[in-house]
């Protein structure tokens, strides 16, 4: 069996060919075992125009919808989860202009057109220690006599750090009561990566550096948003949250589709000593293996669905934000599942740190760290189903 059939196949297939795919799958082991970034990855999918995916076609992109680039991703990320989880940083704010765009607002169209540049976008949100996410931040923003922002801070997991040339930012204003978005351009300088230093379980090859902001300025016509410090349903917010959390599920769907892709493939080439047929053949695992059927279609419907919802404007209310959650926390825990029913079916030589079978376990382990985690994805379910917490 293959991945799950996109209704955007035939245009996805046009870009992520299987020269293409296959050259990533197979450079994928190496990035890994040599800690080494994609750089060859990221050139060929620029070549095929694929970073400028959703720049609208009069831009010099390839005029694809949201929806079409969650369902590509999730296909990348099944040859190869770090370079699309590294990709996927960049997409993110191509996400947010797109969404502005559909919605009327045409503030950001110059990422999309810096995507079709040749720019590669990066996303300078996270922050040690910071749960409030989007709605407060470490970082300090402070306006300047021209109209500037010059930003001083530190920020997490900036993925694609040795290639960005743009990075999405936001910091908060001395008084606090103002939190001030921008695009920086790296060759303005004053950002750093010393010190960093990139040597994980998994995902090794998104090289998401430490990124220090030494008093960076950003020029008055990038400063996108200035927004109060507290919780608010701004436009940029919700294309943030959408953006982010649908192609960070995306990913992890992914990673689930090939997981399952090879458990199917090890029942298929391992035998039964005791029955002589292939496990394929075995009803205890194929009933597992029926269940791994039942959990890859109901991601792909749910992650499907609301990767429509987005591209649609579909209203959901005060329903997003749950949504939005729901998926992506539902996809890593899929994903999870998926991986450990692929161990068993692969048998010991699966535990081999060589095989892509233990790549995937790593690598899906990474989904814990991406927001929201449990605990705060569990307060926002809790708090649309009984309210907010009584004083």
């Amino acid at each position: 069996m293959g991945l799950p059939f996109s209704r955007y196949q035939q245009d996805i297939d046009a870009v992520l060919t299987d020269d293409v795919l296959d050259g990533i799958r197979d450079r994928a082991a190496g990035f890994d075992e040599r800690n080494e970034f994609p750089y060859q990855d990221l050139e060929v999918l620029k070549d095929t125009g694929y970073l400028a995916a959703l720049t609208p076609v009069e831009d010099g992109g390839l005029g694809w919808n949201f929806a079409a680039v969650v369902d590509a991703q999730k296909k990348l990320a099944g040859y190869a989860p770090a370079t699309a989880l590294a990709v996927n940083m960049h997409l993110i704010w191509s996400g947010v202009a797109t969404i502005f765009r559909a919605h009327g607002n045409h503030d950001l169209d110059f990422i999309l057109q810096d995507a079709a540049a040749g720019q590669i976008y990066a996303f300078g949100i996270s922050e040690a220690a910071n749960d409030a996410v989007l709605f407060d931040s470490n970082t300090l923003a402070e306006d300047q006599a021209d109209g500037s922002v010059k930003f001083s801070g530190t920020k997490i997991f900036t993925t694609l750090s040795p290639v960005w040339t743009r990075l999405g930012v936001f910091g908060k204003t001395p008084d606090g009561s103002e939190l001030v978005y921008a695009i920086l351009d790296r060759d303005e300088g004053n950002t750093s990566a010393e010190g960093s230093r990139w040597d994980m379980l998994g995902m090794r090859a998104t090289h998401s550096f430490v990124t220090h902001l030494d008093g960076a300025v950003v020029p008055a016509e990038r400063i996108i948003r200035r927004l109060p410090t507290e919780p608010n349903q701004d436009l940029l917010t919700f294309g943030i949250f959408a953006s982010f959390l649908t192609f960070i599920a995306a990913v992890y769907a992914g990673i689930g589709d090939r997981a399952v892709e090879i458990a199917a493939e090890k029942l298929h080439q391992r035998t039964s000593q005791v029955q002589g047929t292939a496990l394929s053949q075995d009803p205890i695992l194929r009933y597992k293996h029926g269940e791994a059927i039942l959990r890859q279609m109901t991601q792909d419907q749910q992650l499907t669905g609301l990767a429509e919802a987005i591209t649609n404007l579909t209203d959901y209310s005060n329903e997003w934000f749950p949504r939005l959650v729901a998926n992506k926390i539902s996809a890593i825990r899929v994903a999870k599942a998926q991986v450990d029913y692929a161990f068993e079916a692969s048998g010991g030589a699966g535990y081999h740190r060589s095989e892509e079978i233990a790549r995937l376990y790593r690598d899906v382990m990474a989904g814990v760290y991406h927001p929201s985690d449990d605990e705060s994805a569990h307060n926002t379910f809790a708090t649309f189903g009984l309210g907010p917490v009584e004083n």
